[in-house]
């Protein structure tokens, strides 16, 4: 099937032919490289990988929109809800962001929340990305009073010392790199990467090993019924040992996810055959994910399911499951646009409209973005009990 993207100029071409070459070298030298690994170096490696390298991301320059860049009122409103449990948490309590992308959520729910005197004692942020973090470092030292930013620091990894506070993620499991399987006369196989020569890279199916197996055994058992024979889906296998990693430090708080996915069921439906992986270029998806490594954002829906299995396994307790729309609705967005509604101009006020059709609409990211919250020792807050309203977790 041909796609129709707008191509890479010479400069961008030249970048995905040298992390091709390296992506290359290492099959030739290892072998059929494993999805996860190829989707990880095709992300992340150093000054070469999509989020690594220096073409901007997000916005209308990039290739994707994500909530926070529409404008304020996704991070003002995540501000008011976040403001009670960092009060009830004291005044040591740190809010750590995994994955702070451009560095708009940072920038304005740190300005809310010190407008209302709850600023955090930290505001860390967990980037792998050092160009994203220096993009976010000027960002928020331009943007931010002198004492705000002041309070902001980026980790290398998971806090490491004991901490309370409030961990927030928005599009970041669908950024883990995903295991794809498939399953071929009821055996299980994973998906590898190889050498296509001219052509690129190409696909190759290989016995998966016993933990990819067992975990896709256990996606039957859950759903009462073995996958038919051709079905090609994705899971992380990993989800659990990385939220260990993640919050196994955290010491009494709250942790917030928003990403857009399904309950198992949903996801892992007879006609959802092909699984979710899919690729962001300039605006455009496509499911090539072979194509142009470096340049394309890669990612794969989160089955929610396993998000609440794996924050129970860590030790947390699953809090709730929401719709984006109905959360934002309950945690105050309204009274986020009344106030920003009150201070613009006429043209600002259409584009505060067209936020809140885009965060909260069904056929937007209202529907299809959902929002998980677990808590250890903590009361997760007014704003996250009246989001409880509309309470999905039956269907996880």
């Amino acid at each position: 099937m041909t796609i129709d993207l707008p191509p890479p100029d010479a400069d961008e071409r030249a970048h995905s032919e040298r992390l091709a070459a390296v992506l290359k070298d290492e099959i030739a030298r290892l072998g059929p490289m494993p999805f996860p690994r190829f989707m990880e170096r095709c992300l992340y490696a150093p000054g070469l990988g999509y989020y690594s390298a220096g073409r901007t991301k997000f916005g209308a320059a990039g290739d994707f929109v994500t909530a926070p860049e529409l404008g304020d009122l996704f991070a003002q409103t995540f501000a008011r809800a976040l403001a009670p449990v960092l009060d009830a948490l004291g005044g040591d309590a740190d809010v750590v962001e995994l994955g702070g992308g451009s560095g708009a959520f940072a920038e304005v729910a740190l300005r809310a929340l010190g407008d209302a005197g709850h600023a955090p004692a930290r505001y860390r942020i967990l980037e792998p990305s050092a160009d994203l973090r220096e993009r976010q470092r000027e960002r928020l030292r331009e943007n931010l009073p002198q004492a705000l930013a002041a309070r902001v620091e980026w980790l290398d990894g998971p806090p490491a010392d004991v901490w309370r506070g409030v961990l927030f993620a928005n599009e970041v499991i669908d950024a883990l790199p995903a295991t794809r399987f498939s399953v071929v006369n009821g055996d299980v196989f994973e998906e590898h990467v190889v050498d296509a020569g001219a052509d690129g890279f190409g696909w190759r199916a290989r016995p998966a090993d016993l933990l990819v197996a067992a975990a896709v055994r256990h996606l039957e058992r859950e759903l009462g019924a073995r996958f038919a024979d051709g079905y090609r889906s994705e899971l992380l296998p990993q989800l659990p040992f990385w939220m260990q990693a993640v919050l196994g430090t955290l010491e009494r708080g709250l942790a917030v996810f928003v990403d857009y996915g399904y309950a198992r069921r949903d996801y892992y439906r007879a006609d959802r055959r092909d699984g979710t992986l899919a690729c962001h270029y300039r605006h455009r998806m496509h499911g090539d994910a072979l194509r142009w490594p470096g340049l394309q954002d890669l990612t794969a829906s989160v089955d929610f399911s396993a998000l609440a299995e794996a924050g129970e396994s860590a030790g947390l307790d699953l809090g709730g499951y929401v719709a984006q729309g109905a959360f934002l609705l309950h945690a105050g967005l309204q009274e986020s646009f009344a106030d920003a509604h009150a201070q613009a101009g006429e043209a600002a006020r259409y584009a505060l409209a067209q936020q809140v059709k885009r965060l909260t609409l069904p056929g937007q990211m209202g529907e299809g973005f959902k929002v998980m919250w677990f808590t250890r020792d903590a009361d997760a807050g007014p704003a996250f009990a009246a989001a409880a309203e509309a309470d999905e977790c039956n269907r996880l």
